[in-house]
């Protein structure tokens, strides 16, 4: 399936010939590799997706991949779907703290670096009542007793070792 064809695109084509015989494995072979594309062509319901410049072993390859009902890619398709995903991960404080929201994760990297809630408020633009509230909710979430604590496990995870002093500058 090309995806740039005249009258119904490819992506429309997918559609249709997936509705009617859903058995059948739809391979797109195409000039374009944006993530957006790969993607729509996914939901589509293509089970795979090459570029042109495939060389024929290439394929037939991937003709014979997908008709049993596997999922093929062309190399440079693959990588690039490796990198998107690999930086969807979360990050090392993500998993130390799940129980942290966004919020909570950011002020407690801004306590660990010796920030007060006054700073810590003007930076972020909220009420210093408000990092009051998200302090008190980081100090719970942790089960820690006070600021120390709090800041002892978040340098063990990695948070606060940089101290941004243009923090109090902007």
């Amino acid at each position: 399936m090309d995806l740039k064809m005249p009258g119904t695109g490819g992506l429309e084509a997918t559609r249709r010939i997936l509705h009617a015989n859903p058995h059948i494995g739809v391979l797109v072979l195409t000039m374009f590799e944006a993530d957006e594309t790969v993607f729509a062509a996914m939901r589509a319901g293509a089970r795979g997706y090459l570029l042109k410049d495939a060389d024929l072993e290439e394929l037939i390859r991937a003709i014979h991949a997908i008709s049993p009902g596997e999922a093929i890619f062309s190399p440079a398709i693959a990588q690039r779907m490796i990198h998107y995903f690999a930086a969807l991960r979360p990050t090392t404080a993500d998993l130390t703290f799940p129980e942290l929201t966004d919020r909570e994760r950011e002020i407690l990297d801004l306590i660990a670096q010796g920030y007060s809630n006054a700073e810590i408020a003007d930076h972020l633009v909220l009420r210093t009542k408000t990092v009051q509230n998200h302090v008190s909710n980081i100090l719970s979430k942790l089960q820690v007793a006070d600021r120390a604590q709090a800041i002892v496990r978040a340098r063990d995870a990695g948070l606060g070792l940089e101290r941004r002093d243009e923090l109090c500058q902007n």
